[in-house]
């Protein structure tokens, strides 16, 4: 019956536009349940992180190591992984969360792009711990894509972005599943708003959350599923320095001198604290969550501002 409606355009157009009016009639209740939900969050209790054990991958530096020291203050035993390099800081990054208040940290350098190692890092946990209760998957690159370069070279993207989230994850969940633990996995909300320059990096990311929306079912309710989807956050990564090292553009300015970002401290302690109180999806800076609403029902909108950064992405960027 149906498919009578949707197969005549001015039937079709009617049938949205009497939805979008639905929604925005009840937009009021739905506003007020968000803030009702908000509020009841802040006196939710905490789930008492002491000796659990927790495994974090790209936790040498930015968001990674920051949620080792907040799970760290929390009491929580930590495995964090990281790429093997000659700067690598993953054993200062240990030593700061003993300091912090972790009661036994083991750091591992390990390339989460590799399956084999992701297999070795977890059973490595798992054989020191005894067990897992929280898997945090952090690790991931960010090259500025454009037209002008060779498309092969961006394959590292989705083996690390990706794949380096979904092999750790399928060799934890049985360990997951024992404990009734929880997946953290750092998606963006660039792979929901596809910004332009992001090219590979929205595509991954928007993998990644395809790919947990789907298995959250699956799992579910024996291991709860996190998906985190950031805006800017000051990190290594949003910056110029980073840009000189990837195969991408280069950035003449970092992120954070031409467009909002978000304090890493603040964003990471806003997760783990959030994570604790059993959120199941987490957006920082909070504001993303109405450019979530504008992409989808006001595609014009989304399509004018995004130009508008655009240009000044442009403007700040050499190849």
């Amino acid at each position: 019956m149906f498919a009578t409606y949707f197969n005549n355009k001015f039937t079709n157009a009617l049938i949205f536009y009497i939805f979008l009016l639905l929604l925005l009639l009840i937009s009021p209740l739905l506003f007020f349940w968000e803030l009702i939900t908000t509020v009841r969050s802040w006196f939710r209790c905490h789930e008492n992180m002491s000796g659990k054990v927790i495994l974090i991958t790209g936790a040498s530096s930015g968001l990674g190591e920051l949620m080792a020291y907040e799970y760290a203050k929390r009491g929580a035993c930590l495995a964090i992984i990281a790429i093997k390099e000659p700067d690598s800081r993953l054993e200062q990054v240990a030593n700061r969360a003993r300091e912090l208040g972790s009661p036994d940290v083991l750091f591992v350098f390990a390339d989460v792009s590799k399956v084999d190692e992701c297999r070795m890092f977890v059973d490595r946990t798992v054989e020191h711990f005894g067990h897992l209760d929280h898997l945090v998957c952090n690790a991931g690159i960010g090259p500025i894509y454009s037209i002008n370069h060779d498309v092969t070279k961006f394959a590292p993207v989705m083996d690390i972005n990706f794949w380096g989230s979904v092999y750790p994850t399928q060799f934890a969940i049985p360990h997951l599943m024992k404990t009734k633990g929880k997946i953290i996995v750092n998606a963006s909300s660039l792979g929901v708003l596809h910004p332009p320059k992001g090219g590979f990096y929205n595509a991954s990311k928007a993998a990644l959350i395809s790919f947990y929306e789907s298995l959250r079912f699956e799992v579910s309710p024996r291991i709860k599923i996190i998906i985190l989807t950031l805006g800017f956050i000051e990190t290594n990564i949003i910056t110029a320095e980073y840009s000189t090292n990837t195969v991408g553009a280069r950035l003449k300015k970092d992120f954070k001198d031409v467009i909002p970002t978000m304090k890493a401290e603040a964003c990471a302690k806003s997760i783990v604290e959030g994570v604790c109180k059993g959120a199941t999806s987490i957006t920082e800076p909070r504001f993303f969550k109405a450019l979530f609403l504008i992409k989808f029902l006001f595609p014009q909108l989304h399509s004018f501002y995004l130009n508008i950064f655009c240009s000044i992405l442009s403007k700040q960027m050499s190849v």
